[in-house]
């Protein structure tokens, strides 16, 4: 990942964020607008033994991992992410291809209010 694009789509990658330092508060992370030096201030402060720098080097270690497909889609990068999803498909199915034959999508779904294990 690149910090722009991270800065870029602040409110998108909170969850992300929250999901990585789950010691930092969502208010607190919310507000940081995108800064990343005010991010590892953050996360210093809500780690005792780290300082600013530790801090700004596990941001750095976060960036090194891929972009999620739930935090951003953009047009021009849709296909590729796409094609590389295709390590996690059955070996003959086609990236570009509906999924019905993999999925349950012939199951019929359980009426509204009904689970599967009550049927």
């Amino acid at each position: 990942m690149d910090w722009t694009d991270v800065s870029q789509n602040w409110h998108a990658f909170v969850p992300r964020i929250l999901t990585r330092w789950p010691e930092l508060d969502g208010d607190d992370v919310d507000a940081v607008e995108g800064d990343r030096s005010a991010l590892a201030r953050l996360i210093a402060e809500a780690k005792p033994d780290d300082d600013a720098l530790d801090a700004d080097e596990e941001i750095g270690e976060w960036l090194e991992g891929e972009v999620p497909a739930d935090v951003m889609t953009e047009e021009d990068v849709d296909n590729q992410r796409i094609l590389a999803s295709r390590s996690e498909m059955a070996a003959d199915e086609d990236a570009y291809s509906q999924d019905g034959k993999f999925g349950d999508d012939d199951s019929p779904e359980p009426p509204v209010g009904v689970s599967e294990d009550d049927s």
